[in-house]
């Protein structure tokens, strides 16, 4: 009967954590960086010299501003620019100067689902030659998955309209 017991016994387990050391004056609160890195527009510089852009989720067909700051280009100098944007989705509403380099300011609309790339160029005023390419990234959910989280720097500025033919149907009065 004891073999039969052996197999029904449960087994107990447990984890033991090394005493901790209490240094004086020093504090249990958790702190964090003033700007976390998930929380933030965030702006890297590739290989070729373009910026990447990510801009985190967005909601499709809505309307966003995405304000940035792009480290400063020497090439480029101060008095930047925005070249023509090819794109019907992106438009730069404002270029400023800012301690750690230019200030952009734009106007996004999500059209697609999925992870989408934007470029838009920026040239000297002083010099047409001289140019940056910068690339917006944003990965955008359909209506079904929910209002995403902004990132800091991306504001929510209105939503296009879409054709719901469940919302235009006709219902007549009895």
């Amino acid at each position: 009967m004891a073999a039969a017991n052996k197999g029904t016994k449960p087994k107990v387990s447990g984890v033991r954590f090394a005493p901790t050391q209490v240094v004086e004056g020093s504090s249990s609160h958790v702190h964090f960086d003033e700007k976390l890195h998930d929380s933030v527009v965030m702006v890297s510089q590739e290989k070729d010299g373009t910026f990447l852009v990510k801009v985190g989720f967005l909601k499709i067909l809505h309307k966003y501003e995405i304000t940035f700051v792009l480290p400063f280009v020497p090439l480029l100098g101060r008095d930047v620019c925005a070249a023509p944007l090819a794109s019907l989705h992106l438009r730069v509403l404002s270029i400023a100067p800012h301690p750690e380099g230019y200030s952009i300011k734009c106007e996004y609309t999500a059209h697609t689902e999925g992870v989408l790339k934007e470029e838009m160029v920026l040239q000297s005023e002083s010099n047409e030659r001289a140019v940056v390419k910068v690339v917006v990234q944003a990965r955008v959910m359909d209506r079904h998955h929910g209002t995403p989280m902004l990132l800091e720097g991306v504001r929510c500025v209105g939503a296009e309209l879409e054709y719901d033919s469940e919302q235009s149907e006709w219902h007549g009065f009895d």
